[in-house]
């Protein structure tokens, strides 16, 4: 695990160890002082960038740590000094951050999220006043913590937690398992008690210790925004973004740290999920390899002007043309990974420099079966660590570098709930389209009465009805129904499960298995949330956003189950401003049947790529259904042990007969299972899982310096 840390003191201390005697383990110190700032774990050197402007001097840029790691040969700091530490995949030139900072020292900040790539920017002025920025996605976030008279911060939850001996926090468990798309129930907390998250889009300022959040980013407005426009500047941003990645790792020495790694290619794409992955490696291909590095070990940002174009977008790049493409000439190649049963997309076009690596297909929940305690302890819990084997594996055939297209379908997909947001608008007639395809894959599987009748009325009902359905109402109602465990069947057809959705928040999939106390305890917190001030935004627009907050989140949780040390994932689709340039699509293109792959296909098309076939994307995705069945089989004896005295129990989480007999129907072959229930499943043995590596994990194993403390792996809440 990669992470920052660093703390801001207060006037005065509370007691405890002294800040000067607590440092991270195998931290390097960026910058000292009396609010110092570490970076922790395998960090590249190009990784690490740090600008320094002082009082009548140029602003200095650096790449990597301090000289010898030890940054406090430099001049002191004075109330005049302004730096800026930059940290992970960023794309933008010495020049643009050394502009960066010096317009960010009239307080405004919100550039600073703007250049290509994901990255963590912290900003500080002076001695005593800090600024950290998290990403619009949530796949970079930042926690603090209250400590010593001052607050603790850092890019990930768990060496807070052990800074300050933090047990579980089991309510926030119940609204992560209850509720997982409501900040309503989640708050700002997280699964330790005392630490805090930053929302996505925020900053976090700390002055004279006390912490303080405040929004960066402005809505779009709900306002009619073209569909031109908005695709054009789409295709900009996804190949700014894949390209930061590319032309930098191109130049990059393979990590000689793990064995394993020796023979592992630099560049790697993921065709294993469809038309996102394929796009991203149709991009990656494409992208000229940069100029050797010049003097300062630092790489142009974008290729050569006289480099030909036939893009559609200025500022985009194609392939060359095929008398340039020879052996030797078509630029380094990248590793494409591809399951055994899924077709590679990209490789139904000619790309020269993917090579095609087939990895079997495996099965979940195998390594749970064999010890709970082996797999790697994450910030928090998600469903990547039932398989977080089976996708390291994927993995380790990847590139050093290995691009992903992760969050392309909560980025660029219309979510249900924006259908209420043309009946808010004032243009149910652009309903009719989508309402139109969703009656249409309904006749093909559940009739023609269902498809044609039903479908129609339900999903127009549902979106008329949120419509019309204030916030506070919405909550007051989903907490009444947590109360009395009033849970809806599971929807079995496309507009069953798309009226489902056209709600201002609904319960998770693990809902349904929870204890009256924890149910209660999450209902409550949705009574209390329903009493503030309504969000602005409309319900569609907002629940598309948390949708992509809590992906991004199970994205984060998946790297540091599966990444490899050495290793980098990169999801390109969850960049700040490609999420930015998403934002302007209209909702009427969002929502069209199969919008995303026609979205996709243009970018495509504006990056020169103009030669897919006419079916591209419209080959069904591999039902997973199956492979989680068969993993549920070959590992219960596992889970049986697992659940026989559970830990969620133990906490009063879950009803545990029913999580049982639940376990038993999903490895019983040929029995039937409500539509929801493995994704619930998965998120129950998940939790298991991380509750019990958390309990076993020995306290003060992130810094030195730190007293022994006594704790409780679990806590309720009063």
């Amino acid at each position: 695990m990669r992470w920052l840390t660093g703390w801001s003191g207060g006037p005065h201390g509370t007691g405890g160890p002294s800040p000067e005697g607590v440092r991270p383990i195998a931290g390097t110190a960026l910058w000292t002082g009396p609010n110092p700032l570490w970076a922790v774990g395998d960090w590249r050197h190009d990784e690490i960038r740090l600008v320094t402007l002082r009082p009548g001097a140029d602003p200095v840029v650096t790449t990597g740590p301090p000289p010898g790691g030890r940054p406090d040969t430099e001049p002191a700091d004075t109330p005049a000094t302004t730096r800026l530490a930059v940290l992970g995949r960023c794309g933008a030139t010495d020049a643009e951050l050394a502009d960066g900072l010096a317009a960010a020292r009239g307080g405004a900040v919100r550039h600073l999220t703007g250049w290509p790539g994901s990255y963590t920017a912290v900003l500080r002025t002076g001695t005593r006043s800090t600024v950290l920025l998290t990403d619009l996605a949530g796949a970079q976030p930042v926690f603090h913590t209250p400590w010593h008279g001052g607050t603790a911060y850092a890019t990930a939850a768990l060496p807070l937690a052990d800074l300050i001996g933090a047990p579980v926090d089991t309510g926030h468990l119940a609204a992560l398992l209850a509720c997982p798309e409501s900040p309503e129930a989640l708050g700002h907390g997280t699964p330790y008690a005392g630490v805090h998250r930053v929302p996505p889009g925020h900053s976090l300022g700390i002055r004279g210790g006390r912490p303080y959040l405040a929004s960066y980013e402005q809505d779009p407005g709900p306002g009619r925004r073209e569909d031109a426009p908005a695709v054009r500047e789409l295709t900009r941003t996804l190949l700014e973004a894949v390209r930061c990645r590319v032309r930098t790792t191109a130049h990059n020495p393979a990590p000689s740290t793990p064995e394993d790694a020796a023979d592992r290619p630099r560049l790697g794409v993921d065709l294993s999920y469809g038309t996102a992955s394929a796009t991203v490696a149709l991009l990656a291909a494409a992208v000229p390899i940069a100029p050797a590095a010049g003097p300062a070990g630092r790489f142009p940002a974008r290729p050569a002007a006289t480099a030909p174009r036939t893009g559609a977008v200025k500022g985009s790049w194609a392939r060359r043309p095929a008398a340039d493409t020879t052996p030797g000439n078509e630029g380094e190649a990248l590793t494409a990974v591809t399951h055994a049963d899924t077709d590679g997309l990209a490789l139904a076009v000619d790309v020269p420099r993917l090579r095609h690596v087939v990895v079997p297909p495996g099965l979940p929940y195998t390594d749970v079966a064999d010890d709970p305690l082996a797999g790697p302890l994450t910030d928090e819990p998600g469903p990547a660590l039932t398989a977080a084997a089976l996708t390291a594996a994927r993995f380790r055939a990847g590139g050093t570098d290995h691009l992903t297209g992760y969050g392309a379908r909560q980025v660029l997909d219309g979510h249900p709930a924006r259908l209420a947001d043309l009946v808010r608008a004032g243009r149910a007639r652009e309903l009719l389209a989508p309402v139109a395809a969703l009656a249409g894959a309904d006749r093909a599987t559940a009739g023609a009465l269902t498809g044609t009748v039903r479908t129609p009325v339900t999903v127009l009902r549902a979106a008329h009805r949120l419509a019309r359905t204030g916030y506070a109402d919405a909550l007051d109602d989903l907490a009444v129904r947590l109360t009395v465990r009033h849970f809806a069947e599971p929807p079995g057809t496309a507009g069953a499960s798309s009226a489902a959705d056209l709600a201002w928040t609904v319960p998770g999939p693990a809902a349904r298995w929870l204890s009256d106390e924890a149910l209660a305890t999450v209902a409550q917190r949705l009574r209390t949330a329903a009493r503030g001030p309504a969000p602005a935004e409309h319900p569609g627009a907002r629940r598309a956003r948390l949708a992509l907050h809590r992906h991004a989140t199970a994205y984060r949780t998946l790297v540091q189950a599966a990444e490899q040390r050495g290793q980098r994932l990169h999801a390109p689709f969850l960049d700040n401003q490609v999420v930015r340039a998403a934002r302007l699509l209209p909702d009427d293109t969002r929502l069209q049947p199969g919008a995303r792959h026609a979205l996709l296909r243009s970018v495509l098309t504006g990056a020169g790529r103009t030669d897919l076939p006419a079916d591209w994307g419209r080959t069904p995705r591999p039902d997973r259904a199956d492979e989680a069945r068969a993993g549920l089989r070959r590992a219960a004896d596992g889970l049986a042990e697992l659940f026989h005295r559970p830990l969620l129990a133990e906490a009063g989480l879950i009803d545990l007969p029913a999580v049982r007999q639940t376990l038993a129907t999903a490895a019983e072959p040929g029995s039937g299972l409500p539509p929801g229930t493995l994704a619930g499943l998965a998120d129950l043995i998940a939790t298991e899982l991380w509750l019990r590596r958390v309990a076993a994990r020995r306290h003060g194993s992130c810094w030195t310096g730190l007293p022994p403390v006594e704790r409780k792996a679990l806590a309720r809440p009063a």
